[in-house]
């Protein structure tokens, strides 16, 4: 109902990436990358919703936390992205990639409340082109 203000939760989510002078760090161009996904409906979150992604061959890359405590959960998920060609890249924590993926609340003062940890997520439609995709592009063409 305001005609020329912005929303206040809009100028709190501007810190979360990096500020328009400063070169994009790798974490930061998968967050970036994860929440267009999310918003586009390209996201698939745990192992099952990822495993089936994979398998069906929508998968374009996947995220694995480095810290999840279940090694047949990371071998079946690396196994299954050699198998169908699809990029894997690995975040140091499920905290994180929970956060990343939206798997959690936002309070009034732009905070992540109520974080619920995950261990896997699968990109299958990365949305809009942003400078995150392409530095994470540029990455795993180095690898």
């Amino acid at each position: 109902m305001s005609d020329g203000g912005e929303s206040p939760r809009s100028v709190q989510e501007a810190p979360a990436a990096a500020a328009p002078g400063e070169p994009m760090d790798l974490n930061t161009a998968i967050q970036v990358v994860m929440k267009k996904a999310l918003a586009h409906d390209g996201l698939a979150r745990g192992l099952h919703e990822s495993a089936r992604a994979i398998e069906r061959g929508q998968a374009q890359l996947a995220i694995l936390a480095d810290d999840c405590n279940q090694p047949d959960y990371k071998k079946l998920i690396e196994a299954l992205c050699a198998e169908q060609s699809v990029n894997l890249i690995s975040v140091p924590e499920q905290q994180t990639l929970g956060q990343w993926a939206g798997l959690c609340k936002i309070d009034s003062e732009g905070e992540a409340r109520k974080v619920v940890k995950c261990s896997c997520a699968v990109i299958t439609d990365y949305g809009e082109e942003t400078e995150g995709l392409a530095i994470l592009q540029e990455y795993l063409k180095s690898r």
